[in-house]
């Protein structure tokens, strides 16, 4: 490698962004090209270095590591690797185990004043769900977001009481929570209270 990059090494990327949805495909490749290859990387196995716990029920996986996400069901993956965008400085995504508990398809957040499609909470106020935004820059207030196609998905993959497994640190986030080491399951019947009326 010489730091340079090639028309070869352009053309080569603009086919990559091409095959794969990154607009626009300009053979630059920035921030949404390397995420989108992240994804592609996990697709063949994304829980490789074994860091979502295998169990006999649902688990939604989400890596803040590589800010992706997926949900397997013992060892076979239900819901492919898609990016994510999780909670900035101050907002952070909670690691550790959770419980969806609550799903609405349309919710509104009056905290945020901002539209939630298919949200589905798993920690008090923090839910998967929908967003037209930019996965690729920022973070949320503490939600995994998905692009919209992604969170209707998985609105038809996870139902109530379904397991979601969070770990690692969003990259570029100054603070960094605990990571669980030695996890151990929920009851997949166990629930989180309801999310505080500021929250919706």
């Amino acid at each position: 490698m010489d730091g340079r990059q090639s028309a070869a090494d352009c053309e080569a990327i603009r086919a990559f962004q091409s095959r794969n949805g990154v607009r626009p495909a300009d053979g630059y490749a920035g921030l949404a090209t390397y995420r989108t290859m992240l994804v592609v990387e996990a697709r063949p196995d994304p829980n490789a270095a074994g860091r979502c716990p295998v169990r006999d029920h649902r688990v939604a996986c989400v890596d803040l590591d590589r800010q992706l996400m997926w949900v397997q069901s013992g060892r076979r993956v239900v819901f492919a690797p898609v990016p994510i965008r999780s909670g900035r400085d101050g907002y952070e995504t909670r690691t550790g185990w959770h419980t969806v508990y609550w799903r609405e398809i349309d919710h509104y957040s009056d905290l945020y004043d901002a539209p939630m499609p298919y949200a589905q909470f798993f920690d008090e106020g923090q839910a998967f769900h929908g967003s037209n935004g930019d996965l690729y820059s920022g973070g949320s207030h503490g939600c995994v977001n998905l692009r919209l196609d992604d969170a209707r998905r998985l609105w038809d993959t996870l139902a109530e009481d379904d397991s979601v497994f969070v770990w690692g640190v969003k990259p570029g986030t100054e603070r960094t929570l605990g990571r669980v080491t030695a996890p151990t399951a929920p009851s997949p019947a166990a629930h989180t209270p309801p999310p505080t009326p500021g929250a919706r």
